[in-house]
């Protein structure tokens, strides 16, 4: 296979780097990130609730697609975060960067949830609701592509897949922490309760954690040195210099992040598909964001694990051609049997086929200088995003809905793996590549 420019790697030698990075530096990179995951995937956990209290309808399918449509409206204004915010670190340095989205993540989800009711305050809700999340995604697509060119810059050598493996993995623990409060809450609430206000609930809470992540991140050490020239002056020059020298770079970016990010927010769904087209019981169908969530956090750590080890493509084409041979099956099994061991068993089993595929999040940013590395992640992942990750749960509802058959997400599912499957051929081998200055 010739060799693709954009995506050149050179071999890798003894690069004087500190042997290992201080925890704390880990956890405070990836807490925006497992924040910003928690976030959406309490939002997805809820929308029903939501839905009631901000978008009520007499139709109670329309008021879920009301909220799973403001849900997406928080990735409109990812890809603008993410050229924004992206560019601005490989501009002025990561840790700016990172304070930055993490400021304005905490805004949005004080919006959230403080926003009174639609019988309270009437239209001033929804709008205040989409405002939150537009705020939102403007900070989360800005997070990525900094944390992420971070963790490679700042790991021991040999060990880039398991450090950057880290900000799936948090994403994994953010919606496990985020499904047992919700199981809990399910538990511990009536119903009556948890449609006026349990649902803030875990909103709250993360809110609550954002201080910690500023004081950690405000004890980062830069990787970058502003002062080597290495650095572009403006951000319209590193979109510049990102878009005439790396658009294949990008294009192959998109498809491997559209892959992952359809798969994931079908896991993330699991909860809304089992409430409203199984129609089992609350407890029980949030307990699948739960597993969901345990899954993505250990089999993303092995994937990064294995992939330092073995190389970054088999890790990923193991996890795409296995994800796609059980997609169908899986669906197939939670709908005949309709039982809590069947829905846990089967979206934990997908799920964690697909966090061994996200090593593409390590594979992208090696493929870029360290000038564009966080642009070019941050807008590849939030353009992705956006128009698959932010449109998932609506497609999906939809799909049901119309066609009558509550086995089409999985040929979204198995449609999502082709896609990435057919990019990371395209793709050179990085394991044993140097990062690019």
């Amino acid at each position: 296979m010739p060799e693709i420019p954009a995506f050149r790697v050179t071999p890798t030698h003894a690069v004087g780097r500190e042997p290992a990075i201080p925890t704390s530096a880990v956890v405070a990179t990836v807490l925006g990130n497992a924040l910003e995951f928690y976030d959406f995937t309490a939002y997805a956990f809820f929308a029903v609730m939501i839905g009631r209290a901000f978008f009520p309808a007499h139709d109670p399918f329309v008021s879920l697609l009301l909220s799973v449509a403001a849900f997406g409206v928080g990735f409109i204004t990812r890809p603008v975060g993410g050229i924004v915010i992206g560019a601005y670190a490989d501009r002025a340095g990561r840790k700016p960067a990172m304070m930055l989205s993490i400021g304005l993540m905490a805004l949005g989800m004080v919006l959230l949830a403080a926003t009174p009711s639609y019988a309270s305050i009437g239209l001033a809700a929804p709008i205040l609701v989409v405002l939150a999340r537009l705020i939102q995604g403007f900070a989360l697509g800005g997070e990525v592509g900094p944390a992420t060119s971070y963790l490679l810059e700042a790991s021991p050598p040999g060990k880039r897949g398991q450090y950057g493996a880290w900000q799936v993995a948090s994403q994994g623990a953010a919606a496990a922490l985020a499904g047992a409060l919700g199981v809990a809450l399910s538990f511990l609430l009536n119903a009556n309760d948890m449609q006026s206000w349990g649902w803030r609930i875990p909103f709250i809470v993360g809110i609550a954690i954002v201080p910690v992540g500023l004081i950690m991140r405000g004890h980062l050490q830069e990787t970058v040195d502003l002062q080597a020239g290495t650095t572009h002056s403006t951000a319209g020059q590193v979109l510049s210099a990102l878009l005439k020298h790396h658009t294949r770079a990008l294009v192959l970016a998109l498809m491997l992040i559209t892959s992952g990010t359809i798969a994931t927010y079908i896991g993330v769904y699991m909860t809304t598909y089992a409430l409203s087209t199984l129609h089992m019981p609350t407890g029980v169908s949030m307990s699948a964001t739960l597993v969901v969530g345990i899954c993505m956090m250990g089999f993303s750590l092995i994937g990064g694990w294995l992939s330092d080890r073995v190389g970054r493509k088999p890790v990923y084409l193991l996890s795409k051609l296995t994800l796609t041979a059980v997609a169908y099956p899986a669906f197939v099994v939670i709908n005949r049997h309709h039982t809590l061991s069947a829905l846990l068993l089967m979206a934990g089993l997908m799920a964690a086929l697909n966090a061994l595929g996200s090593v593409v999040l390590v594979v992208i940013p090696e493929c870029f200088p360290k000038s564009v590395r966080s642009a070019g992640l941050s807008t590849a992942y939030a353009v992705a995003v956006t128009v698959f990750g932010g449109t998932t749960q609506f497609v999906v509802t939809w799909l049901i809905h119309a066609t009558g058959n509550p086995l089409s997400p999985a040929w979204y599912l198995i449609g999502s793996s082709v896609i990435g499957f057919a990019a990371i051929l395209m793709i050179p081998e990085t394991k044993d590549a140097a990062l690019a200055d």
